[in-house]
């Protein structure tokens, strides 16, 4: 197990005038004078707990949801196209999907009792977990589908005492190389976004990849341009700004924003009564342990972001019991399980803003969301080319953030650790860079061998037992042979 840090603050990490290492000579002056504050006090508060004026709190929840808003949608009308859903259920599910991810917001910032790690965090549906649940609906039904995620979040409990135990081997040099994995692989979703997926019609449609593009010139301009609060709000802007060229381009219907009633209100149990059936819920409490191992990461490079100490063995389980019983209400809802989101963290290290009070107005803003359907269409309305413009520029933060970890934490000074990271990142990177390759593998391996993220983080947590925590058995030197002394007849 990694040395804990020490809980005072330094000048160079923990309590920096503004967020390192990003630098922000212009940052919003809040920030400069609390933090010279509390340098002076006796009882600091630090940057993360720090509550902000509420204009500002709202205007940075919105752009955080701005950001986020495409997961949700993309994945109940994914689910919709599927499973083959009408347009009543979709919108009660995208409600639903609204105001489960602002509930679980609020947990995972605010913390209450054991549950959510008091960090800004935003939690989704969507991923891995919503392909399963697809598939799990396909085979056996939605009433058994949400009955798998129900077990999955009840699972999530009975397991976690044995992996809050594991935690011990996952020092700075496994949870770095498991961030690098999981900032390439929020990339790719990113791209995705702005190209589409090879082989299916209007792959890399050059309009799209021309809003992506300037969506991603009209933040760098912003950040440049601007200073204080408007350059925390370059992310924003620059969706905003790309949203405004789409629709100069003929590429954004408002028209839709009119259609339908006012106001949506979530619907319980929308498939029916749930049916437990522990065979068909297997992928997901196998995907359970990957997500588990996920969340670890993300807690961590949370708090390497706003720059405080945790404590892993006491914060990560927060965060997973965040998760599950995030998941179990999404369960009775018809929803797949939701995860906290990594993505945000990307757009706290870009805008410099690290207090949790904003992802909690974030998760407001989710629910009231949830519940005013023009809102909803609104957002829906934002081309998937400027979502994924925006979103590869914050989530390369990420990646960015896990070499800082591996750097700052000297990690990567060793050969035997050159060669863990090595090998983790060849093989966690493997199933992201090539989709499919483990096709030809039973259903059962492949939910485990496809999660790049899982599969980093296990390799690199066993090579680092095997090389650091167990003496292995080394031949030892053969003896030289002694010279045979010289004797009458040598000479």
């Amino acid at each position: 197990m990694s040395t804990p840090r020490p809980t005072s603050p330094r000048p160079a990490e923990t309590e920096p005038p503004h967020p390192t290492p990003t630098p922000h000579p212009h940052a919003d002056t809040d920030t400069d004078t609390d933090a010279g504050a509390d340098a002076q006090s006796t009882t600091p508060t630090h940057p993360v707990d720090e509550s902000r004026p509420l204009g500002k709190i709202l205007l940075f929840g919105i752009q955080h949801v701005l950001v986020m808003a495409a997961t949700p949608i993309s994945a109940i009308f994914l689910m919709s196209a599927t499973l083959g859903l009408g347009p009543g259920l979709t919108v009660d599910l995208l409600s639903a999907a609204f105001v489960l991810s602002g509930i679980g917001s609020l947990i995972q910032s605010l913390g209450p009792w054991k549950f959510g790690p008091r960090l800004p965090f935003v939690m989704l549906p969507g991923g891995a977990p919503l392909i399963l649940f697809l598939a799990i609906a396909e085979q056996h039904g939605l009433p058994t589908a949400t009955g798998a995620v129900i077990i999955t979040a009840a699972f999530y409990f009975v397991v976690l005492p044995v992996f809050s135990r594991l935690l011990a081997f996952f020092p700075a040099l496994v949870i770095g190389t498991m961030i690098v994995i999981v900032g390439v692989n929020l990339v790719k979703v990113g791209a995705v976004l702005v190209t589409g997926r090879p082989g299916q019609p209007g792959f890399a449609d050059p309009a799209n990849l021309l809003l992506g593009m300037a969506t991603i010139g009209f933040t760098v301009a912003f950040y440049v341009l601007f200073t204080g609060v408007l350059r925390q709000l370059a992310v924003m802007l620059g969706l905003i700004a790309g949203t405004v060229l789409a629709f100069l381009l003929g590429g954004v219907d408002f028209g839709r924003v009119t259609e339908g009633g006012l106001v949506n209100l979530p619907q319980a149990l929308p498939f029916g009564s749930p049916e437990f059936n522990l065979l068909a819920a297997l992928p997901l409490m196998l995907y359970s342990l990957a997500s588990m191992a996920e969340a670890t990461g993300q807690t961590v490079i949370n708090a390497e972001a706003v720059g405080k100490d945790i404590d892993k063995r006491a914060d990560v389980p927060k965060t997973i019991r965040g998760d599950a019983v995030t998941s179990l209400f999404g369960g009775f809802f018809g929803l797949p399980l939701m995860v906290t989101s990594g993505e945000n963290i990307g757009i706290v290290r870009v805008t410099g803003v690290r207090s949790r009070f904003v992802t909690a107005a974030a998760g407001v803003v989710l629910i009231v969301i949830g519940f005013l359907a023009p809102v909803t269409r609104a957002i829906s309305v934002i081309p998937s080319a400027v979502v994924g413009g925006t979103a590869m520029v914050v989530f390369a933060v990420i990646t960015v953030l896990g070499v800082q970890m591996l750097g700052r934490a000297g990690e990567l000074d060793r050969h035997t650790n050159t060669f863990i990271c090595a090998v983790a990142l060849a093989l966690g990177l493997l199933p992201i860079l090539i989709p499919g390759v483990y096709g030809g593998f039973p259903p059962n391996a492949r939910i485990l061998l496809e999660s790049g993220v899982a599969v980093g983080a296990f390799v690199a947590a066993v090579l680092n037992i095997l090389f650091h925590h167990v003496r292995l058995p080394r031949p030892s030197p053969r003896p030289r042979p002694r010279p045979r002394p010289r004797t009458e007849s040598d000479r």
